[in-house]
């Protein structure tokens, strides 16, 4: 890959100038293959760069001003990104190069990917650790209990009571909720008994009514018939 460079060899803006001396001289300093297209002299190489250089990078006129930096087809910058790129140590990034070994941009690379790895190693070694804590709690936990009881037997054997006590409560509960409707059942059949009692005794009333009026009939038909015989 070659980097393209396209600069003004006849401009008369000494800023220009500068600029395009300042991309040089950088990239020959870090021995960065390049090539000088002058748009100046050659009016291909000035139709060329206009129309590749992106929308969003052309002033508002519409004519970009050198130098530009193209990497073969690809559009790397102009002198703002270039300077911004140097200053950050990441010219190669900037190039689509690959910082060569020992440069600083390489080390700088380097050390960002050591702290990302290590990154994500330390937190699995944190989720490792706090899983091992964990598990270790309950087993000092179990292992803790485990040894008073064996240290003070009496300890293990109220526990233990504990327990059964416990066991013993909760069916104890259930045999109280469930004796509450037989309880209910029992007062409802007893009203019932109750109504049907009242009712009998109220029967037997009647017909014990029933059969004094019919003895004073009686009585009263006896007395007619003995009084008309008399007569």
């Amino acid at each position: 890959m070659v980097i393209k460079v396209f600069l003004a060899s006849l401009s008369g803006s000494t800023a220009i100038k500068k600029k395009q001396q300042d991309v040089v001289g950088f990239l020959e300093a870090l021995k960065i293959d390049y090539a000088q297209l002058d748009i100046a002299s050659n009016e291909d190489n000035r139709r060329w760069m206009r129309e590749n250089v992106p929308g969003e990078k052309k002033p508002t006129n519409g004519i970009p001003l050198p130098p530009q930096i193209f990497n073969e087809e690809m559009y790397c910058g102009d002198y703002e990104t270039f300077f911004e790129a140097k200053e950050d140590n990441t010219v190669y990034e900037f190039l689509g190069l690959t910082p060569p070994p020992g440069s600083k941009e390489a080390q700088q690379a380097e050390n960002t990917q050591k702290l990302h790895n290590g990154s994500g190693t330390e937190e699995h070694l944190d989720d490792d650790t706090t899983k091992k804590e964990i598990v270790e709690a309950e087993q000092n936990g179990d292992a803790h209990i485990a040894e008073l009881e064996e240290d003070d037997p009496d300890k293990k054997a109220e526990t233990d009571a504990q327990d059964d006590i416990a066991e013993e409560e909760e069916p104890a509960e259930d045999d109280e909720e469930s004796r509450k409707p037989a309880e209910e059942e029992e007062q409802e059949e007893g009203e019932e008994d109750r109504v049907e009692d009242n009712h009998l005794v109220s029967e037997a009333e009647d017909e014990l009514v029933s059969e004094e009026e019919e003895e004073e009939l009686r009585e009263l038909e006896e007395e007619e018939e003995q009084a008309s015989e008399e007569d």
